[in-house]
């Protein structure tokens, strides 16, 4: 299921998604968007493609929509600084710093599904062995997933991150499309995609990472 930049879930698509949302989810869940009176590009975009996954769910999914300006106590709760920005949150755990800048299109929508199934669930796909790695993170860690939509090795690595964060929250954990953010790809030498950055001082290729070379790097 890969589509470029689209306003919104095509007709044709609707039935599927809606297959594996009915299929995978257990609970509410919650995508809280931030946008702007003015929006920017993508944003209106991102808020009509969650606004469609709501209503494709049967309202099991829930939108809250901020104006990041306007909003700036809530930008501040969940850490966004800059926009489009959904940030998953639901179940028992709430805040999972499960977060996606930009808009989730392309290979990056069926991460979204499935970050918003584990939410619903309340659980990750993680081996044991690793969330008992990931519960000896003590001190906050920041990673940062840099794709693109036409990128199909990029959803391993924003779901690993996504699962991490999951999994300890002292984890946030980023997908960030990089187009939408030039100034960032800039900044982290962004050549190639996925990019892995973690606190702004470990950076490396996606493709071949596995759960013990992120957990060293945390």
């Amino acid at each position: 299921m890969v589509w470029l930049f689209m306003s919104v879930i095509p007709e044709r698509e609707r039935a599927h998604v809606k297959e594996i949302l009915d299929k995978g989810m257990m609970g509410d869940v919650t995508l809280v968007n931030f946008t702007q009176e003015f929006e920017c590009d993508y944003c209106r975009e991102t808020r009509q493609l969650l606004q469609e996954l709501s209503q494709i769910s049967g309202n099991r999914i829930r939108v809250e929509v901020y104006d990041f300006v306007r909003d700036a106590d809530a930008a501040t709760k969940f850490g966004v600084d800059k926009i489009p920005a959904t940030v998953i949150t639901g179940g028992v755990v709430g805040h999972y710093g499960i977060r996606y800048f930009g808009v989730p299109a392309g290979y990056e929508f069926g991460s979204l599904l499935e970050d918003i199934i584990d939410v619903s669930r309340g659980s990750t796909r993680l081996s044991e062995l690793t969330k008992q790695g990931l519960r000896q993170v003590s001190k906050p860690v920041h990673i940062q997933v840099f794709v693109t939509p036409t990128c199909p090795y990029c959803p391993g690595a924003v779901r690993l991150a996504h699962q991490f964060a999951f999994e300890n929250k002292l984890i946030r954990a980023d997908m960030i499309e990089s187009s939408e953010f030039p100034q960032l790809v800039g900044k982290y030498q962004v050549m190639a995609v996925p990019k892995v950055v973690i606190n702004d001082a470990v950076s490396f290729g996606g493709r071949s990472l596995s759960h013990t070379s992120w957990s060293k790097s945390c």
